[in-house]
């Protein structure tokens, strides 16, 4: 892990290079970063960095935003009215395809959260399949795992029915299954008497990140010095928020009162415990870590389910230029 550098004569010192320009309080540079949901756990990291200090440290006044049903993150980057957003690699590089000047500069998740839950007695992914079970997704989900779930275990369309974001259906059926997230339907389904098996995506080898930094392609070509130093004090803003998340999820909770304490500790139970932000990649390479690998393997199952052309140049929807020069790791247990 880092350590966090202090403000020194207006400069502000990050690992193996210096920043330019002053940072006195009144000359912080104002960031807007716009989360892809309501405030959760899951944005724990961004939260915390601007609790404690963080971002002030690297010279930044940020924002952030939250998003929701109605909220469509890609445009307001696009437009200018954030100046990052938390994105999915998947809609990156179909944004690449529209020709949208978006670039990922980060990877939080290491491992998608994206999950399909079953009752207790179904054990496999298979299993689903062998008993044309109805699964319910959400309209998006067609363009993102399911056809990976189709081309990889069998599943068909007929099984797919819509998804209201509600357990409801789940709890009064022990034939449903449906798509949610490790960190919060699960929580939902336990509190409502059903513990559920849970297939978590990246375990069966679905190859994107999640919940990625991205910023508009001006602002990476133009402003590197602001992109490297968000990136950097976000990463230690997630092992702050491993540390001691208090600070963060009184900030949570302020922009969400709907939020739980049990929720939230939900929530960074099964990041731990799953490894999706500290695990993978990021136990050497630190928090954020991206690779070429990872990127191609997305893009390939992608372009084999027709969701974007062949021949498209996908390695304009990321960089690796902005990774942290050293490793932001997570020692705690």
């Amino acid at each position: 892990m880092m350590t966090h550098f202090k403000h020194v004569t207006g400069a502000v010192a990050l690992a193996g290079f210096l920043v330019a320009g002053t940072t006195a309080a009144n000359e912080l540079d104002k960031v807007t970063f716009g989360t892809s949901w309501y405030a959760q756990a899951e944005h724990g990291g961004f939260y915390q960095a601007k609790a404690t200090g963080i971002y002030e440290e690297y010279g930044l006044d940020v924002t952030i935003t939250m998003g929701g049903p109605q909220v469509n993150g890609l445009q307001l980057l696009v437009a200018g009215r954030r100046d990052f957003s938390m994105g999915y690699p998947v809609g990156n590089i179909n944004a690449v395809a529209e020709g949208l000047p978006v670039v990922t500069v980060g990877a939080p998740f290491q491992s998608d959260p994206q999950v399909l839950l079953a009752h207790p007695h179904i054990e496999s992914l298979e299993e689903i399949v062998e008993n044309n079970m109805p699964v319910y997704i959400a309209s998006s989900s067609h363009t993102t795992f399911w056809p990976w779930l189709k081309a990889e275990y069998g599943f068909t369309d007929e099984q797919a029915r819509p998804y209201t974001f509600s357990v409801a259906p789940f709890l009064n059926d022990e034939r449903v299954v449906q798509q949610g997230y490790l960190s919060s339907e699960p929580f939902a389904m336990q509190r409502g008497g059903v513990t559920p098996s849970i297939f978590l995506f990246a375990d069966y080898g679905y190859p994107p990140y999640a919940q990625t930094i991205e910023a508009r392609r001006e602002m990476v070509e133009n402003d590197p010095d602001l992109v490297r130093r968000f990136v950097q004090a976000s990463m230690e803003g997630w092992v702050s928020y491993f540390e001691n998340p208090e600070p963060g999820n009184a900030l949570i909770k302020e922009a969400n009162p709907e939020m739980t304490d049990e929720q939230i500790a939900f929530g960074i139970e099964k990041m731990l415990e799953y490894g999706l932000v500290t695990g993978g990649d990021a136990e050497t390479h630190g928090i954020g870590y991206m690779n070429d690998e990872r990127w191609q393997a997305t893009f390939d199952f992608m372009a084999e389910a027709g969701l974007v052309p062949a021949d498209l140049d996908f390695k304009q929807a990321y960089t690796l230029e902005f990774l942290p020069e050293e490793p932001v790791i997570y020692n705690g247990q």
